[in-house]
């Protein structure tokens, strides 16, 4: 990594054990994920406070296919630290980066379907009959963008289960609207 990595120091001395670990973090960071084009770490000690005394700041910026990759911490006290703290966040980032790269992203569970069974819209409340049978409860309250006067027996929809105090209910419940085709001639 040593052509692509350049280290820089602002207000501050990098002694050579500071230089070495840097180096020896970022080749880390390229043994993890080796498309990294360029690594740029800037060490400083931004002000001395009265109370703190000298607080040290580490920005990594990091050039990657695409996209550059920027990671700046609170400063800190400590400077190994700081230097940690930096360089742990670069890694979590490079493994977001690489892991959306291989198309790797969380896929949320389709929520389950159901029709409406029976609607008492005056007391407020209806079921949902599940593909397995099972009749589960829902609340006007529950329905997304929809009033409980308007539903249709047999309305096809989505809903979170949950448990109530009387057995299954519905929440976040969606009428799944039938899409119209248009004929092509």
């Amino acid at each position: 990594m040593s052509p692509r990595l350049q280290i820089t120091a602002r207000n501050i001395e990098l002694k050579d054990w500071i230089r070495d670990e840097i180096n020896k973090k970022a080749e880390k960071l390229n043994e993890f994920y080796s498309g990294i084009i360029r690594c740029r770490v800037v060490v400083e000690a931004p002000h001395r406070h009265q109370r703190e005394g000298v607080l040290y700041n580490v920005r990594i910026d990091m050039s990657v296919p695409g996209k550059e990759l920027v990671i700046e911490r609170e400063p800190n006290k400590d400077f190994s630290a700081a230097l940690r703290d930096a360089f742990d966040a670069a890694y979590r980032q490079l493994e977001d980066f690489a892991r959306r790269n291989r198309g790797e992203i969380k896929r949320h569970e389709e929520l389950p379907r159901a029709k409406i069974s029976r609607v008492f819209p005056d007391e407020g409340y209806g079921f949902l009959v599940t593909p397995d049978s099972r009749e589960i409860y829902f609340h006007e309250n529950s329905l997304i963008n929809r009033d409980i006067r308007r539903l249709e027996i047999g309305a096809e929809v989505r809903f979170a289960e949950q448990v109530g105090t009387e057995g299954p209910q519905a929440s976040s419940v969606m009428v799944i609207e039938k899409r119209t085709r248009i004929p092509l001639e």
